[in-house]
């Protein structure tokens, strides 16, 4: 299951990183935000002008297929950060100290690897979609209204790029806890227990009111 995490902060080098690192995660996650309320405007558009005048708007399919890489690929870092993904908090929650971090970086380090291969992939996918030569500069392009794909499948090696630097920080992070078998290390998502985030939660409601 997803947990609940909290990243804790300090001066270090890599507290550092990791907050300007998050200004882009967070543009990402905007953008993507962003990209699904565009798509429910279209939406909203193309229904209506079937009902109305029976005239959908043009290309909707296209549009969509174009903004699928935006809501699916940018958000990833920002919730690896923050550690949202999907998790077997049940086995993790029981580990303590240098346990729990080993767990960690190498389940962090296989994802890396893992997320290395799909850069190098989806590169080579974008570079056989661009051709500055081409008109609009793409070999290939939508099927009802001709938009170039070459946009959107940059988008994926761009994304993973993001993620394995906020991956690469986290290996760090962990390695640091381990090597100095901190407690609370900074940079990296601490699992928090039902009272630590029923607290949390309390504190921002707090400081929303």
């Amino acid at each position: 299951m997803a947990g609940h995490a909290s990243v804790l902060e300090d001066l270090s080098i890599l507290s550092r990183l990791d907050r300007a690192l998050l200004r882009l995660e967070r543009a990402f996650a905007l953008l993507s935000g962003l990209a699904v309320f565009s798509l429910m405007l279209m939406a909203v558009v193309s229904v209506s002008g079937r009902n109305a005048i029976n005239a959908p708007l043009p290309g909707y399919v296209d549009w969509i297929e174009q903004a699928m890489p935006l809501i699916a690929f940018l958000g990833i870092s920002f919730v690896q950060r923050e550690g949202g993904h999907i998790r077997m908090d049940i086995f993790i929650s029981r580990l303590r100290g240098r346990a729990l971090w080993l767990f960690e970086l190498v389940s962090v380090l296989l994802i890396l690897v893992l997320m290395m291969a799909l850069v190098w992939g989806s590169w080579a996918h974008f570079l056989r979609s661009f051709d500055f030569g081409a008109p609009l500069w793409s070999r290939d392009s939508s099927i009802d209204i001709g938009i170039p794909l070459w946009p959107a499948k940059l988008l994926a090696p761009v994304a993973f790029s993001v993620l394995c630097l906020r991956l690469a920080l986290q290996v760090w992070g962990f390695g640091r806890a381990l090597v100095l078998g901190l407690e609370t290390p900074v940079a990296v998502p601490l699992i928090q227990d039902a009272a630590k985030q029923a607290m949390a939660e309390a504190e921002q409601l707090d400081g929303q009111g």
